[in-house]
């Protein structure tokens, strides 16, 4: 049984400041395929967790200028509107960990949305394409922590000279290392595991380690 995201649904959802003290609404393993009808949220909140769903597409959004951060966890996720900067144009965090964006090219929803400071894409085809993480950083300027890594100049400068060039997207889809019908892994790796418990011991500053923790609890990395 799938589930629309009705006004009544919404209405009917937990919300709660969470431990960064933004309101939250929590839309988590509702069965949702489909983002709709979130104008009649009024724009109040700072984080909706739309974990644990059947989203296909990352689209569907009216003007949230209030909402900073969007969890989309173990979805189902495969294409982002290139419309995003404009309906949700404050967003700072998305986690879109275990989704099935397979291409670089599928991420250029993301390059216009220019405060975005946290992004997780882990666990998803497009992070085995070599040269993932240069092109991510090079379109996506304003990350500063990519899958839970604080981006460094020295990545900012390969980045540059990777994809700055009149050739970037012909390089961006030059190499490609998945296979169609692979597995992704859902579940966490001891990489994740350690890359996350990296970042909070690297954090620099207060905000960021609740952020991260925050990321954690409401299963960002399931079974942390």
């Amino acid at each position: 049984l799938r589930m629309r995201l009705t006004p009544d649904l919404i209405e009917e959802a937990c919300q709660f400041v969470n431990p960064l003290k933004e309101r939250e609404l929590d839309l988590r393993a509702k069965k949702i395929q489909v983002i709709e009808n979130l104008a009649c949220t009024s724009d109040q909140f700072d984080c909706i967790d739309f974990s644990d769903n059947e989203i296909k597409r990352l689209d569907g959004f009216p003007l949230l200028s209030r909402l900073t951060m969007l969890l989309l966890n173990n979805n189902k996720v495969c294409r982002l509107s290139e419309d995003l900067y404009a309906s949700i144009p404050n967003l700072q965090t998305l986690i879109l960990t275990g989704n099935n964006l397979e291409e670089l090219s599928d991420l250029q929803g993301l390059e216009r949305l220019t405060k975005l400071k946290y992004l997780s894409l882990m666990r998803n085809p497009v992070t085995t394409k070599a040269k993932y993480r240069f092109y991510v950083i090079h379109h996506c300027p304003s990350v500063t922590v990519l899958d839970y890594k604080r981006v460094r100049l020295q990545e900012r400068n390969t980045a540059k000279k990777m994809f700055g060039g009149k050739q970037a997207r012909k390089e961006a889809e030059k190499v490609k290392t998945f296979v169609p019908g692979e597995p992704v892994k859902k579940g966490p790796t001891p990489q994740d595991k350690e890359a996350i418990r990296a970042a909070i011991a690297k954090a620099s500053s207060l905000d960021e380690i609740r952020r991260l923790e925050l990321m954690l609890s409401s299963g960002s990395i399931p079974g942390f």
